[in-house]
């Protein structure tokens, strides 16, 4: 709530530096707050279930793609029909909140295994010890040195070695209180997978609508969008039946996942048309239905001594790769990918286009992107050329093109091939993510298959009656 109060604080007719400050530190906020909820809902639900998580940790997760369903209809209802402003369809999230307030009020919230045992904060951390804390505390320094960029301004490289040196104390802390314990090997895999799954994810979620969109159309690409959202939504009530009744344990439905989203992912670099989009995105959204909250029931059904400390860390992991490196990296790509096409297919169009400034990301090399103003006014220009002919009765989302000029439709056709290697770059993450389900398929069948572990001495809580 306070959130909404900084965030609408931004105004038209201030300066863009105020308005910036504003809707940064709003979102700043927002996000503190969506991560307090992921750290509590998560082992919240893993101590009210604690034989049966992976269900209904994945029943938690499937309000996740209802929410993405719901938004992107509110926001096509209420923005280009009714046509709101921005602060009011923003606004919305307050409804929730406030009943969410109320209803939590009184409530009484169980203790995880390891807190009814007694355990302290250290012996809690052990498992997690320092090679966890080297994944976490690696994703935070690179998010405090994003934070302290805008304070130094003229010295990137100080923010970012001051991000760099908060990590590593944080490690240090870590080390203390463990009284320097190794970590578990196994959560260190889960944490480094996870990773990976809120890159492939959230960070391609946030692409795959804008990059369908440039190859179809942004109607389209809505659809779709909304389609594979719902089609996830009801996909998470089955994760029971796919356990007990197909007799797959977690970690085997998390290798087919891998599979049908690495398939998914180079089926949907290769479409031209809406019905081969759809088919393409039915298997993607198979395959990352049930990646994260699959991963956290394995984490918190290998691992009841951290308590809600690994599964928390877990989700925060996943929150800041999608940020970081999801999000960042999928940009980075589509960046180095068009820019490429486009110097190869006509250097001096690439010339008018490029961005002065060129751009790097992480130990990559820098490149000159095609100037996002001057792309959009390309695509804009496509989006009324295809609304136009929309009118006249040609659906057709390829006749818009013979409205281009030559170099806007080079311009189009080079950032079209960027969305395509994009997404095929992208599906290498459950590629990776495959191989290391199948490792750890193979070592839990080695010890006698998949199994969930409870600490000695120390029952779970029951599940409450209503």
């Amino acid at each position: 709530m306070l959130s909404a109060f900084v965030t609408f604080g931004a105004t038209t007719g201030m300066s863009t530096d105020a308005a910036y400050s504003l809707l940064y530190w709003g979102t700043f906020i927002f996000a503190v707050a969506n991560g307090t909820l992921e750290a509590v809902a998560n082992p919240l639900v893993a101590t009210l279930f604690p034989h049966n998580r992976t269900h209904y940790l994945n029943i938690l997760h499937a309000s996740w793609p209802a929410g993405l369903a719901l938004g992107s209809a509110a926001g096509w209802l209420l923005g280009e029909q009714i046509h709101w402003g921005w602060k009011a369809q923003l606004a919305l999230f307050l409804v929730p909140t406030a009943a969410y307030g109320l209803i939590f009020l009184g409530q009484h919230f169980p203790k995880s295994e390891a807190s009814a045992k007694g355990l302290s904060l250290g012996e809690m951390f052990k498992d997690v010890g320092i090679l966890g804390a080297l994944v976490v505390c690696f994703l935070l320094a690179m998010f405090f040195g994003g934070v302290l960029t805008p304070f130094f301004k003229d010295s990137p490289d100080t923010a970012k070695n001051i991000g760099y040196a908060i990590g590593g104390v944080l490690v240090i802390a870590v080390g203390v209180i463990t009284r320097f314990s190794f970590g578990s090997l196994l959560l260190f895999v889960l944490f480094i997978t996870h990773a990976l799954i809120g890159a492939v994810e959230l960070g391609t979620d946030g692409w795959i609508q804008n990059i369908t969109g440039n190859i179809l159309t942004t109607g389209q690409g809505k659809i779709l969008f909304f389609y594979t959202s719902i089609l996830m939504f009801s996909l998470r009530f089955c994760a029971d039946f796919i356990e007990k009744n197909l007799k797959i344990s977690p970690v085997g439905l998390l290798l087919i996942c891998a599979s049908l989203a690495c398939i998914g992912l180079n089926l949907v670099s290769g479409i031209t048309t809406f019905v081969a989009a759809l088919l393409a995105l039915t298997v993607y959204a198979l395959g990352k239905t049930f990646f994260w909250p699959t991963m956290l029931a394995v984490a918190s059904d290998r691992f009841p001594r951290t308590g809600a400390i690994a599964i928390s860390i877990m989700g925060g992991i996943g929150m800041m790769s999608a940020g970081l490196i999801g999000s960042a990296g999928l940009g980075y790509a589509k960046d180095r990918f068009a820019s490429e096409a486009l110097e190869q297919a006509n250097p001096a169009v690439y010339a008018q286009y490029e961005v002065e400034k060129p751009k790097a990301w992480l130990f990559l090399r820098e490149v000159n992107a095609i100037d996002g103003k001057k792309l959009g006014e390309v695509q804009g220009k496509l989006s009324q050329a295809r609304e136009d002919l929309q009118k006249s009765g040609n659906t057709d989302p390829q006749a818009a093109l013979a409205k281009l000029l030559p170099e806007e439709k080079t311009v189009h056709e080079s950032s079209i091939t960027g969305d395509r290697k994009t997404l095929k770059a992208d599906s290498f993450i459950p590629a990776t993510m495959a191989c290391i389900y199948l490792l750890l398929l193979l070592y839990f069948k080695a010890i006698g298959g998949y199994k969930v572990v409870h600490i000695a001495g120390a029952e779970p809580e029951a599940k409450p009656a209503s």
